[in-house]
């Protein structure tokens, strides 16, 4: 890997600015090491493949359902690589538990959905830089949306799930988790 190409930038300072919400895990700190348990489980990788908790608040009025997503923008791709979108969580959910990024979506509040990530599965999958590139940043990310419906279903691809959303989105927090192999 090349160590030496840039750090993308921050994707959401690239999108119209909008109003920060506070989100935290208890299972991570911001900014600090995911732990094994946010590590992919494949691969070479031996992690417990699960999704963190999250908790958020100060969604602003208006807000009428939520968005949860985790996106590294330092996959060497030019598109970055999606681990992780949740959408149509009801506006009266404010965290989600460990492990609701589980495969068919029975540990998601009522009425939420995974979207395929670019694993190709419907659920959280986690961390897995290329092994010696540079530490990667994973945004775990909550979007306050004005609707409680997009008008997308669970065969929508991340990039067309974020593109939605980022019309829709009132406020947004993110928690950043790094990892490197």
């Amino acid at each position: 890997m090349n160590l030496d190409r840039p750090v993308a930038p921050d994707p959401y300072s690239l999108l119209p600015q909008v109003p920060a919400m506070a989100v935290s895990s208890a299972d991570f700190i911001d900014g600090n090491a995911l732990p094994d348990a946010q590590v992919f489980n494949d691969w070479g990788f031996t992690g417990g493949n699960t999704s963190p908790q999250l908790t958020w608040s100060d969604a602003p009025e208006g807000t009428k359902g939520f968005a949860v997503t985790c996106f590294d923008p330092d996959a060497p791709t030019p598109s970055g690589f999606w681990h992780w979108i949740v959408l149509g969580i009801p506006a009266s959910v404010t965290s989600l538990d460990a492990g609701a990024g589980a495969e068919g979506d029975a540990a998601l509040p009522d009425g939420a959905f995974h979207v395929r990530n670019d694993y190709g599965n419907k659920a959280y999958d986690g961390a897995a830089p290329p092994q010696g590139d540079h530490n990667h940043r994973y945004l775990y990310a909550v979007h306050a949306l004005d609707t409680d419906d997009l008008g997308l279903d669970a065969s929508v691809s991340p990039a067309v799930a974020a593109f939605t959303m980022g019309g829709h989105t009132l406020a947004r927090g993110v928690l950043t988790g790094t990892y490197r192999w």
